[in-house]
């Protein structure tokens, strides 16, 4: 499948002009893209964002994936994803022995279907496979839902979007997350809004949560 999505994509570049965003990511390696991991303090949660937002390759990284649903994009944020995510792993299975799940932010089943994907998801399923197969991890996409269409967080002034998202969602299966250590993952975090709601549920159905994005715009 994966073969296939990538003779695909050199097809369509072939036929259709990419955006320039997109064209100057093909260009870029996982070296050419500094991580930083940051902890920052936003809604008296923790949240840990891997890489600068004011690089410009950050930026063209996070746009062509979230705007331009770019494979390649995809593929270049796993590896980048996975170097962070290998050490945090590694530490917590010194001191715990909980299954560990990888969780994506998920979009309203209506956004998801007028976008046509989860760009954090295609970030997610392009990680080597150890971090999804429950060799180091279990990828878990069904897990949370969002159970009420909101209005994306970027057209809104920063004192709406904590409640534009909150009670927005649930735990879908509780004997799946529960006793489990989560790492809850989003592209782009700005308030913390989203990842600090999406959270919740998933604490109370008694997941330990770590939070992560991409970037921090």
């Amino acid at each position: 499948m994966r073969r296939l999505r990538a003779v695909l994509e050199v097809i369509l570049d072939a036929i259709l002009p990419l955006r320039a965003r997109s064209a100057r990511t093909k260009e870029r390696k996982a070296e050419d893209i500094p991580l930083m991991p940051t902890v920052h303090n936003l809604l008296d949660v923790h949240i840990t964002t891997l890489m600068d937002y004011q690089n410009p390759a950050v930026q063209d990284l996070v746009r062509s994936l979230k705007y331009d649903g770019s494979g390649y994009a995809a593929q270049l944020a796993a590896t980048l994803l996975a170097d962070f995510l290998r050490e945090e792993i590694s530490s917590h299975r010194a001191f715990s022995q909980h299954k560990i799940l990888i969780v994506p932010i998920p979009l309203h089943t209506s956004r998801a279907r007028e976008r046509g994907f989860n760009q954090i998801e295609l970030v997610l399923k392009a990680l080597p496979q150890e971090f999804r197969d429950g060799t180091l991890a279990t990828l878990v996409s069904e897990c949370l839902a969002r159970t009420r269409e909101t209005k994306p967080q970027t057209r809104l002034p920063r004192s709406e979007r904590l409640s534009n998202v909150a009670g927005a969602f649930e735990v879908v299966n509780v004997d799946l997350v529960h006793k489990t250590k989560i790492f809850l993952i989003d592209d782009v975090t700005t308030t913390g809004a989203t990842l600090a709601n999406a959270a919740t549920p998933l604490r109370r159905a008694g997941a330990e949560v770590t939070l992560l994005a991409l970037a921090r715009a």
